[in-house]
């Protein structure tokens, strides 16, 4: 005779998961109950419908307490613990069934599947976890929160035998964002796990939970002291000790301690050797501290490492698509782009939703400088044919300026679908950055006054007007904007345009991070347009104070559209005031060399080098210098002593060896 399997789940206002999970269910177990704390939803009667027994709980902030009530009213052989936001994965019907009617087993760990994030991009996580066990009277659940009964058995029971199975498969989506805001799990969590710890101390487990809670919290100091408490004296046979470990480090790497994370990382993988997680974050780590030698070592043993025990809880990657994205950042600071895109080419394929692989691939193209050539190459690694991908596709093509191909990706993709509001002001910036004015003013016409993004829309009103000269145009659209009520840095910013092209008067504008942020989207739009002038006009507006502070990201953006001359200008100036910036020291080397100025370029480069010796790029910058160097010296002795045969076999050297 088959054994029955009793589902058993306690629940409160989960009207948006319940049914999900009860159909999962549905013909494979013989009995639903349904204990419910509180619901003021559709809950219960969704679970009616499927024939649940629901009896209701007075809520005592005790987990266990709920889980025993449901565990009174089961008929069943065998329990199945699920919560709301779970479902049973459709191929493990046929395994519950199964397992539920193997001999001389008591209870079973399962797999589940927890999907982090958000629906725009979600992360898969495995675990292991107690949730099918035989249906006994003095077995019951302990502890308030993160209730526990595998020990418990135990103790009823010293011959019970647990097996693992992990072809049964539980997905969760508790860890979904929305899902999170929507409970206030973090504070829920936080304020249960401290009570029940002043009750019981020394239980280890809790205060591993309570470490993750208040991870999860960002009080990254105290959640490192609680986990290291957790940790310390603890059984290295303890199933959960991996991810208590991987916890340590990240909030040891939160709290910004790289040396105690560092630490446990490599004590982590003397207990466990094979664990990819813990290479993976010790190569970010040692990344971040400019130890790029070992972040290589890292990331290369974490992409060799074989598929990844369930109780580990394996982040999604880490033995592929994330290191191999790490790789290529790697070869990046090495100035190595042809190695960086081969890594982020790998990175997609093995990942082909992984967002910042394809960000970093298009980057590379330039595809504000080669729209063409970047579109091919694109569409030989992509496939776009949903209006998804083509959406992202423009999305990420906006965000590099390259104005002319995210417009045709994004028309593409709101040909298919119709298009969100922020879709079609990007758009509309698009237009405008291609000089069709008319356009983008009928899409800006669109957003009343009580749209969120109506203030965005009325700016670009000004801009488009703006940047064709329409001052009588631009006059009253800036006093209507104003109307809505600027913070001091936006309303600053939109001064500087309505005074254009006046003089400045006074000591000029200073300006916050807002503001700045603002006025350097603005000047890089100008640029890309061609209107120099323009731009320049508006840094004149601002403090003497604000400009040398701002300065090298202002001569970053001139560096960036071609204007040596002015490029050094604000680069200088801002050396002036903080003379010890290597970065800009950097990017000043670089213009010199791109205006055959060597030598000066050569001092700039060691300066660099000298503040900040850890810089890779600077190496190889200097390197390729003198090689350049080398090879110029080298044409003009050839060319003036062209019978000396050792000069040019010490010119064949040099160009083999580039």
């Amino acid at each position: 005779m088959e054994s029955r399997i009793s589902l058993c789940m306690i629940v409160k206002d989960e009207e948006q998961n319940i049914r999900r999970c009860l159909q999962s269910v549905a013909g494979t177990v013989d009995e639903i109950i349904v204990v419910d704390t509180g619901s003021t939803d559709g809950t219960c009667q969704i679970a009616r419908e499927f024939g649940a027994l629901v009896q209701s709980f007075p809520w005592n902030d005790n987990f266990s307490d709920a889980r025993n009530a449901s565990l009174e009213l089961a008929t069943g052989d065998w329990i199945l613990f699920l919560d709301a936001d779970e479902e049973l994965a459709g191929e493990s019907r046929e395994v519950l069934r199964r397992l539920a009617n193997e001999k001389n087993v008591e209870g079973y760990f399962v797999k589940i599947i927890n999907y982090v994030g958000n629906e725009g991009w979600v992360e898969t996580c495995p675990d292991l976890v107690f949730r099918l066990f035989k249906n006994r009277k003095d077995y019951r659940f302990r502890g308030a929160i993160h209730e526990q009964i595998a020990d418990v058995i135990l103790e009823r029971n010293s011959q019970a035998r647990y097996k693992i199975a992990e072809d049964l498969v539980i997905l969760h989506y508790g860890y979904l964002d929305r899902q999170i805001k929507a409970k206030d799990k973090k504070n829920r969590n936080l304020a249960l796990l401290s009570q029940e710890l002043n009750r019981n101390p020394d239980n280890r487990h809790l205060r591993y939970h309570y470490g993750v809670e208040l991870y999860r919290a960002e009080r990254f100091d105290e959640a490192a002291a609680e986990l290291v408490r957790a940790a310390n004296g603890i059984d290295p046979n303890t199933i959960y000790l991996p991810k208590l470990l991987r916890y340590i480090v990240l909030a040891y790497h939160a709290a910004r301690k790289p040396e105690q994370a560092l630490e446990i990382v490599q004590l982590g993988l003397d207990l466990f050797p094979n664990y990819a997680d813990l290479y993976y974050y010790g190569g970010l780590i040692s990344y971040e501290q400019k130890d790029y030698g070992r972040a290589y070592e890292f990331f290369q043993r974490a992409l060799s490492m074989p598929e990844q025990p369930a109780h580990y809880a394996p982040f999604g990657g880490t033995r592929g698509f994330r290191s191999l994205y790490q790789m290529g950042q790697l070869a990046e600071v090495f100035l190595n782009h042809e190695e960086a895109m081969r890594y982020y080419i790998l990175s997609l394929r093995d990942n082909p939703h992984f967002t910042p692989a394809l960000e970093s691939i298009t980057r590379l193209l330039k595809p504000q400088e080669d729209p063409v050539y970047a579109k091919k190459c694109l569409e030989q690694l992509c496939e776009f044919c949903t209006p998804q991908a083509n959406l992202l596709m423009g999305q990420i093509l906006f965000r590099q300026s390259a104005y002319k191909l995210a417009l045709e990706y994004l028309e593409r993709g709101m040909d298919q679908q119709e298009a969100a509001p922020e879709i079609l002001l990007w758009k509309a910036i698009c237009l405008i950055q291609l000089r069709r004015y008319l356009e983008a003013l009928r899409i800006l016409e669109g957003f009343g006054p009580g749209h969120r993004l109506y203030p965005l829309a009325k700016l670009n009103k000004i801009l488009c007007f703006w940047f064709q000269g329409k001052r009588r145009k631009v006059l009253p659209l800036v006093e209507e904007l104003f109307a809505l009520g600027l913070s001091q840095d936006t309303g600053a910013v939109v001064s500087l345009l309505r005074n254009y092209p006046g003089r400045r008067r006074g000591p000029g504008v200073t300006l916050g991070d807002e503001g700045m942020s603002l006025l350097l989207d603005i000047l890089m739009r100008a640029l890309d347009l061609g209107e120099k002038e323009r731009a320049e006009s508006l840094l004149d507006g601002l403090s003497r104070e604000c400009l040398s502070k701002n300065a090298r990201a202002v001569g970053q953006l001139f560096y960036r559209y071609g204007h040596l001359k002015t490029a050094e200008y604000y680069l200088g100036l801002y050396l002036e005031a903080y003379p010890e910036c290597p970065e800009t020291l950097f990017t000043l080397a670089e213009i010199k060399e791109r205006q055959n100025a060597c030598i000066e370029a050569g001092e700039l480069y060691r300066r660099a080098l000298a503040l900040d010796p850890a810089e890779p790029r600077y190496y190889v910058s200097l390197i390729r210098l003198y090689e350049k160097m080398r090879r110029e010296i080298l044409r003009e002795a050839i060319d003036k002593y062209p019978e000396l045969p050792v000069l040019r076999r010490l010119f064949e050297e040099a160009n083999q060896e580039i």
